[in-house]
């Protein structure tokens, strides 16, 4: 938004006419102190330019006609920080690697249960890659009493595994007579899905449940 012209403390109208007879508005003020410079005489040229200002052309951050100084010697304690750090992490590798190796070796591949093998629980996941073996003589909860081989083929389909697995209660009648009359003796199957049929897995393992857990075999 502009203002009309005159004065701002008066936004309405322009300011009043001269009086009649004096000729046309009354000269312009002075400029105040700070104005421009009135221009230079006839023949007269602009004074020179001032002086340029103390700009230094020295590399950036570095005293004009001043060497850099040495670098600052390097410490070797550092080095040895480091290398303490990085022997922290090795340690703490081999101790992950010595407890990962102790932890698997009481478990076994669950395609590699054979008849007899003692589990100390019966696994509780959908699908089972190894199983915590343990000695028969000490409490367990579980024994493999037999591992039925499906023949090789295109993967059967559940129906047919659902055959193969009701065979296992005839197995546990074959392998202990007496574990068929036991209230706390159940059946556990382990059995092939469709990924790991492609891998090679054919065995249907049947695991007697052991509730309570108990010692020694059922043969």
């Amino acid at each position: 938004m502009t203002w009309p012209s005159g004065d701002p403390n008066q936004p309405h109208g322009a300011p009043p006419p001269p009086p009649q007879g004096q000729g046309g508005y009354p000269p312009p003020p002075h400029q105040p102190p700070g104005g421009y410079p009135p221009p230079p005489p006839p023949g007269g040229g602009y004074p020179p330019p001032p002086p340029p200002l103390p700009y230094q052309g020295a590399p950036y951050g570095q005293p004009q006609g001043q060497p850099y100084p040495p670098p600052p010697k390097k410490s070797s304690k550092g080095l040895i920080i480091g290398l303490s750090i990085l022997g922290l992490v090795v340690l703490i590798g081999i101790v992950v690697v010595v407890v990962a190796v102790f932890a698997l070796k009481d478990t076994t591949v669950a395609t590699d249960m054979k008849v007899g093998d003692c589990i100390s629980d019966i696994p509780t996941d959908a699908r089972v890659l190894t199983l915590p073996t343990i000695e028969c003589a000490q409490p367990h909860g579980g024994e493999v009493y037999a591992v039925l081989n499906m023949p090789d083929g295109d993967y059967p389909g559940t129906a047919a595994i659902d055959e193969w697995q009701n065979r296992c209660p005839e197995e546990l009648a074959t392998y202990s007579p007496e574990a068929m009359l036991d209230d706390t003796v159940g059946v556990y199957v382990l059995y092939p899905t469709e990924e790991t049929w492609e891998a090679g897995d054919r065995a249907v393992t049947c695991i007697a449940t052991l509730d309570p857990k108990r010692s020694g075999t059922l043969k």
